[in-house]
C-alpha cells in the first residue's frame, strides 16, 4: 500500500534522503518510528536486541532498513555500527520499558536504561556524522507526588520503582553529556551535536504484544475469548496514541537538525486533559469497540507499589514548539481496537493507513509539523 498523502515534505521536509538510526528499533515505539521515517524518505538504520514479543509489529510491517541486533550495553559493537552508518540524527529508544519487570530484575534494568544511554551518547561523540540525539525517556522520570496536575520539565526527577528511577537517572546523564560535551555555549566551535529528551506518557496503539501492559493484555484475552485481570483499575495515565509522541520526538529532531539550540532541552509530549483516563475509564471504552474484550478486576493482584496519579504538563511543546496532539481518547481507543481486530479477523495490518491518516487530520488542524 502506498502512502495516500505527501510525507516528504512533513517536518520541513528534513528526513528526506536524511540517515536516521533508531535504537530499540525493534520495539513498539521504535517499529512505528522506523515506519514512518521510511515513508518520509528517509534512509533507516536500526540498533536494537531482538523483537521483545511473537507476534511483533516490526515483522509484520515488514519496513525496508539496514539494521544489527545487538545490546546496548555492548560499547563496542555500539561504536563500530556508528561509524560504519555515519547517522546524521540518533533517536534513541532502546530500554527495559516495563515498571514490573524492573523490580524483578532491576540490575538489567539501570545497566540498560542508563548504562545502554551512556554508551549511545560516547558512540554518538566518537561519531563525526551525527548532529541531532534525541533520546527518549517517561514520564515516569519524575519524582511523583501524586498531585492533581501535570508535571513540567523543570520539576524534579525522581521514580520509586526500578524502572521510574532509571528514567530519572537518564534524565541526568543527558543535562550531564549536554553540559559536558555537547555543550550549547560551545556548539559550532568544539562540537557540532545538539542533545535534548522527550517525555512521554502511556503510550498505545496496534502492534504491542508486550506483558503487563493494559490494551496488549485487554487484547490477548479477547483473542482467546477469556477475561483479562485488571489489577489496578483507578490508576489514571495520560493516555496517547503511539504518533502523537513521535510526532513530538520528529518534530524535535526536525528543529534540532535545524541547528537550532533553543530546542536542545527536555520536552514533554503528551494528551490533552481530557485523555487522562483511569485504567477502568479505558476499557469501558474500549468495550464499545470490540464485544470480545471483558475483564474481572482484581486489585489483589498488585504486588508492587505502582503510581495512582500521573500527569503531564506539555505548555512548553504547545507554545514553544508548537506541537500539540491530533487525536483525542475517543479516537485513539477506536483507531487500536481496530487495529487489532483488524489484524485477528483478517490478518490485515493497519499501520500505514493509520499512519496516513494521523497526518490527514494533522493537516486539517493545520499543525505546525504537517504544513
Amino acid at each position: 500500500m502506498e502512502s495516500m498523502v505527501t510525507l516528504n515534505s512533513l517536518f520541513g521536509g528534513i528526513y528526506e534522503g536524511k540517515k536516521v538510526l533508531v535504537t530499540g528499533h525493534t520495539g513498539f515505539k521504535g517499529s512505528w518510528l522506523v515506519q514512518w521515517l521510511h515513508m518520509l524518505g528517509a534512509e533507516v538504520y536500526g540498533y536494537s536486541l531482538d523483537a521483545p514479543s511473537n507476534p511483533n509489529h516490526l515483522a509484520l510491517i515488514k519496513v525496508e532498513m539496514k539494521s544489527i541486533i545487538a545490546d546496548v550495553r555492548d560499547l563496542d559493537t555500539m561504536t563500530k555500527y556508528f561509524d560504519a552508518v555515519q547517522p546524521d540524527i540518533v533517536f534513541h529508544l532502546a530500554a527495559q520499558a516495563l515498571v514490573r519487570a524492573s523490580y524483578d530484575d532491576p540490575v538489567e534494568t539501570f545497566s540498560t536504561n542508563v548504562m545502554g544511554s551512556l554508551n549511545v551518547f560516547e558512540a554518538c561523540r566518537k561519531t563525526k556524522s551525527v548532529k541531532a540525539i534525541v533520546t527518549i525517556t517517561s514520564d515516569k522520570c519524575y519524582e511523583n507526588k501524586e498531585w492533581i496536575w501535570g508535571y513540567r520539565e523543570n520539576d524534579p526527577m525522581g521514580g520509586y520503582d526500578p524502572y521510574s528511577a532509571s528514567k530519572g537517572c537518564v534524565e541526568l546523564l543527558t543535562s550531564s553529556y549536554r553540559n559536558s560535551y555537547f555543550n550549547l555555549n560551545t556548539y559550532n566551535k568544539t562540537h557540532n551535536v545538539l542533545l535534548a529528551s522527550g517525555r512521554a506518557g502511556n503510550v498505545i496503539g496496534g502492534g504491542d504484544w508486550a506483558d503487563d501492559r493494559l490494551i496488549p493484555d485487554m487484547i490477548r484475552a479477547a483473542s482467546q475469548n477469556i477475561s483479562v485481570n485488571i489489577r489496578n483499575p483507578k490508576a489514571t495515565r495520560p493516555w496517547q496514541h503511539v504518533l502523537e509522541p513521535l510526532s513530538g520526538y520528529l518534530t524535535l529532531g526536525w528543529r534540532l537538525l535545524e541547528q537550532n539550540v533553543s530546542y536542545a532541552e527536555g520536552w514533554n509530549f503528551g494528551p490533552e486533559a481530557s485523555s487522562n483516563l483511569s485504567v477502568e475509564e479505558v476499557f469501558n471504552i474500549s468495550t464499545n469497540h470490540w464485544d470480545k474484550i471483558d475483564a474481572v478486576f482484581n486489585p489483589n493482584l498488585a504486588e508492587h507499589h505502582e503510581a495512582n496519579l500521573l500527569m503531564l504538563d506539555c505548555s512548553k511543546a504547545n507554545k514553544l514548539m508548537k506541537w500539540k496532539p491530533v487525536w483525542d481518547i475517543n479516537i485513539t481507543l477506536a483507531k487500536t481496537i481496530e487495529w487489532y481486530k483488524a489484524y485477528y479477523n483478517n490478518n490485515e495490518i493497519q499501520t500505514l493507513q493509520n499512519i496516513n491518516d494521523y497526518v490527514s487530520s494533522a493537516q486539517k488542524q493545520r499543525v505546525i509539523w504537517a504544513i
